[in-house]
This record gives C-alpha cells, structure tokens and sequence, in this order.
C-alpha cells in the first residue's frame, strides 16, 4: 500500500464503485487522493523502471488520437485502466533513442565537405596567411610546404589537403580573442594589468579552446566529430532534464489556476513528450523513404508531421486545462517561446560539457 492520504469518500475513482476497503474490489485501484506529491512521483518511477505490461498497448490509441485525454484521465483518479506514464516514458524514451542512434552514427555526428577544391581566393587567403606565418617563424618547414603547394596552379587542391593548415580553428570560444598556443595565452595574461585579464570562467573556456586545439591541430574534422558524438550521446540526459523545466512552465503559465498542483503539469508533460517521441520515429521513417526513393512528397509529409505536432499540443492544452481558445492560444505561444529559451539554454550547457569530456 502507499503512502498517499485515503480519500474520504468510497466512490472508485477509476470506476465508480463503492470502495469496501483500501482498494476497490471491482478493478483493484486504491482509493487515495488523486494529488500526489513530487517525492512520491520519483519512488513511482524507480518502481516502473522494472515493470512494464501490456496496457501501454491498450492507451496508445488514446494516446495518438485524444490529446490530453490521458493527463486528464489521470488527475481525476482514473489510473488502473491506463498504463503508469512514467512506464510509458521510459518504453518510449528507450525505443526512440535505439532508433535515433542508428541513424545519427558517432562517426557521421558532424558532417564537413572538405572535397570541394580551393577557389583562387582561398588559395591567396592560405599564401598570404603562410607568409605571416613564416615572417614569426622562418624555419616552419610544414609553412614552407604548403606555400610551395599553394603557388604551385597546376597543382589541384581542396580543404582536405589543408586540413593540418586550419590551426586557427575555435572549438569553444567567448571572448572572441584568438591565440595560438596554450604557451601564448598563459604569457600574454602574465603582460597585462591584472584588471585586464580574463575572468576566472574566460580563463577555464580559454584554455580548454587552446588544449583541443593543440590536441587537434591536424585534424580539425575529427575533433568536430568526436564533440557532436559526445553531445550526441547526451540527449537523452538533456532531453530528461528539460522535461521538468517543461512542467515548471506550465505551472508559470496556469499559476492562478489553483486547483492545478506541479505533480499534475508534470504528468501533462510527460505524455506530451511521449508523444513528441513517437512523432519524431514518424519523421524519421520518412526521411528515410525520403532519402531512398527521392521522392519530394516523404518531405511535405515530414513538415506536415512537424505541424501536427503544435496543433497537438495546442488541443492538449485546450482539452486538460479547459480554457477558452483566445487564452489557451496565448499561453500556447507563450509556452512554445519559452520552451525554445530553455532549450537554447540547454543545448549551450550540454555543449559545454560536451567540449570538457573531450
């Protein structure tokens, strides 16, 4: 048994029976109070982690077809007829991100088209960057290479041939100053006065910028490749964490509406994103056919599903908080904003860590 309250009144509240004990005899519910705390939430999931049956079946219908049916469902009590959305989530979550991760390989995280050749005005850029270079350093043989490359007309070149050339390129960066070498940075922060020198945070940045560039001086591509695998890897984690910060709009948004708790935004929340989950396996089937057979009508399905996905959110919203079209619109667009900030937000700390993994 839970810990929850009893409720007072004996009428099941998933079936309208009358309750003769802690549990309705007819379909097996407890007869709590429908409000549960966030704590009691988080011991429900480390429960439904391990358990899973076939009612996730039976709701997905109502799930695809009514939106806000289900959250709605569950805040009045009526939970022993549908799966646990915790359960849900974690099925979903795990069958989505199998998939996203066989179409995103580590290896093709982050694309760059090197084989394209040089222009005349790429190649003055790269002779005249090479004369810089060799006027600080006269005895820089792999300089002194490249030039006789460069001058050479006859000879074809494209970006790949000029990869180990790319040393200015930043990984991470948020002064805008760039600086050669870890050695360079260190010296010229000893020069200045000291109320000119970076800040504690621009020095952690700084030197982490300079340490992968260093570490990936001749090849820039795999340094990008191995960032976006590790940020890849991620989502999941960011996507679990703005989860909660998705409800904690809501609550924002619906503030004056008292009778709604955080614990019921954030079973809201969790079927919307369930839903996005099983919308985006859509999207990606049909990029997949899309990039199969070329035809352009996998891609007007693709941005028709895109669309979809608002106008089920906006009948979600309409549906569980029971407002009046103008003021649900409202808050739709609110709420569509401010989850965009959020994620922006997110996706610069999940990069960041990213970049401090490397």
């Amino acid at each position: 048994m839970s810990h929850i309250p009893q409720r007072k009144e004996k009428d099941c509240l998933n079936c309208g029976t009358i309750v003769q004990g802690n549990y309705c005899q007819h379909c097996g519910q407890e007869n709590v109070v429908p409000h549960e705390s966030f704590w009691h939430m988080v011991k429900h999931f480390l429960y439904d982690i391990t358990h899973f049956d076939s009612k996730f079946f039976d709701s997905m219908k109502y799930l695809l077809l009514r939106p806000g049916f289900l959250p709605q469902e569950y805040i009045k009590g009526k939970r022993a007829s549908y799966l646990n959305p915790i359960k849900k989530y974690v099925f979903t979550s795990a069958v989505f991100f199998l998939i996203f991760f066989g179409f995103f390989k580590g290896g093709e995280a982050v694309r760059i088209n090197l084989s394209s050749n040089l222009t005349s005005e790429q190649r003055s850029k790269y002779i005249k960057r090479g004369e810089e270079e060799l006027l600080k350093n006269p005895a820089n043989d792999m300089w002194k290479e490249a030039l006789q490359m460069l001058k050479d007309t006859t000879k074809v070149l494209t970006e790949e041939d000029m990869i180990k050339y790319w040393g200015d390129v930043e990984f991470i960066s948020i002064s805008g100053k760039k600086y050669n070498s870890l050695a360079e940075y260190d010296s010229i922060q000893k020069t200045i006065p000291s109320a000119n020198r970076d800040g504690w945070f621009q020095r952690v940045i700084q030197r982490k910028n300079l340490k992968l560039k260093e570490k990936y001086r001749n090849d820039p591509r795999a340094g990008f490749n191995t960032l976006g695998n590790t940020f890849l890897h991620k989502l999941p984690y960011l996507l679990f964490v703005s989860l909660p910060l998705f409800a904690l709009i809501l609550k924002l948004l619906y503030i004056r509406r008292k009778n709604f708790y955080y614990a019921d935004h954030a079973i809201f929340s969790v079927y919307h994103y369930i839903f996005s989950f099983i919308l985006l396996l859509f999207v990606f089937g049909l990029d997949k056919l899309s990039m199969v057979t070329g035809l352009g009508v996998f891609d007007v399905l693709t941005g028709l599903l895109f669309l979809s996905g608002g106008v089920y959110l906006y009948l979600s919203m309409k549906r569980f908080y029971g407002q009046k079209h103008p003021k649900t619109f409202f808050k739709f667009l609110l709420l569509n904003i401010s989850g965009v900030i959020m994620l922006v937000v997110l996706f610069a700390a999940f990069i960041l860590f990213s970049v401090f993994e490397l």
